[in-house]
């Protein structure tokens, strides 16, 4: 793992930087999997694509010299308007990578979000951390796999659940197709030899513990089931028929906050709060799921208007501070990051997931100092506008 000393400028002065250092690391069939979106990847383009459209207008003279950052959700003050999403299968980047993202988070005062589909289980990721936890559930397995997984995250006291909604049946990754990734290795003489030329993720993260398993799920399968049967049940459990009463139902079951995530439109906004949603996300499953579908920015002026003040987050593409700061002004309370924080974590473990969170939180103070505003509920339409056609 490198040293926190060497993820400093010049060498990583922003995510791109561990963005190229991750792919050098990682062989290709894993890149591929970090990467990757569905089909031809229209949505994941979109998504990034977007950001350019939007500028930002400053006010100048504005005598506001300090900044605060910070945001309340839930009763919950985080340090900085962005947290880290939830992302499956982190352990195959580096062993223990979901523990290493939580301690980053927490470390830096930003929220955290668990996935289901975890490496670390509930349990291990709120011992190391006592920050900020969100829990995300998959509509796996019916009502009682939810039961059980749900008051494990609440003994273990995490203080927000997030349904994810827009992957009910698997999206067509067409890498990880070629690849025969299917949240578990196969091996052929290509694969083989990908490995072999990347030597540090072996030794690190292979020959160290082997393929990750999904240990939330372990329960339901019988002791020392091992990743691929693991990962096969995550297969066999998707629940297409996944409908508004289920999300009404999981409100009964959760007393804490309940976000809906995978929201683009002002109508399933409405629907999300008419069901006992407390806030939603506004996300195309970072372009892994459906492909042709809008980028997340440009529907957030919509499902914010829709929301009527519930809290509305945002994910999908996030890479630098002005972006996070064009959806703040565009309407979202928060956002979410994905694959951003994943580089970091994939070239260098914690130190990699901390300079992350670090540079982003650097990017986005300073963004907001250019523009005038000293904090974040300063920021407003009148901040951005789209460039003309």
């Amino acid at each position: 793992m490198h040293s926190h000393r060497k993820l400093q400028p010049p060498s990583v002065v922003n995510i791109e930087d561990l963005r190229r250092l991750a792919k050098r690391r990682l062989p290709q069939v894993i890149w591929d999997y970090l990467e990757g979106g569905a089909e031809d990847e229209v949505t994941l383009r979109r998504n990034r694509a977007a950001f350019d459209r939007y500028h930002l207008l400053p006010r100048m003279v504005t005598g506001k010299g300090s900044r605060d950052l910070s945001i309340t959700l839930f009763g919950q003050r985080l340090a900085a308007p962005f947290m880290i999403g939830p992302t499956g299968l982190n352990g195959i980047y580096v062993p223990d990578a979901d523990l290493m993202l939580a301690r980053a988070a927490a470390a830096a005062g930003v929220g955290f979000s668990l996935s289901a589909g975890s490496n670390n289980d509930i349990e291990a990721v709120a011992r190391v951390s006592d920050g900020p936890k969100f829990f995300q559930l998959y509509p796996w397995g019916g009502r009682e796999v939810a039961t059980r997984l749900l008051a494990r995250a609440h003994t273990a006291g995490y203080c927000a659940l997030m349904v994810t909604v827009d992957s009910l049946i698997p999206g067509n990754r067409e890498r990880d197709v070629r690849n025969r990734f299917a949240h578990a290795l196969h091996f052929s003489p290509r694969i083989v030899w990908d490995a072999a030329t990347h030597p540090r993720w072996v030794v690190s993260t292979w020959f160290a513990r082997g393929m990750p398993r999904f240990e939330n799920l372990a329960e339901f399968l019988p002791p020392g089931s091992d990743a691929y049967a693991l990962a096969a049940y995550t297969r066999a459990q998707r629940n297409p028929f996944y409908s508004w009463e289920d999300v009404a139902w999981l409100r009964s079951q959760w007393a804490g906050p309940l976000v809906v995530k995978g929201i683009l439109t002002a109508d399933d906004t409405r629907l999300a709060a008419s069901h006992g949603a407390d806030a939603v996300v506004v996300s195309n499953h970072g372009g892994r799921s459906l492909d042709g579908l809008p980028a997340t920015l440009d529907m957030l002026p919509s499902v914010a208007a829709a929301a009527g003040g519930m809290p509305v987050l945002v994910d999908s593409g996030f890479r630098r501070g002005s972006d996070i700061v064009k959806a703040l002004a565009l309407g979202a309370r928060g956002v979410l990051l994905g694959r951003a924080p994943l580089y970091g974590v994939a070239a260098a473990g914690e130190a990699g997931a901390s300079r992350a969170l670090e540079i982003l939180l650097q990017e986005t103070d300073r963004v907001m100092g250019l523009l005038g505003v000293d904090s974040v509920d300063a920021l407003g339409h009148q901040h951005v506008g789209l460039q003309p056609a």
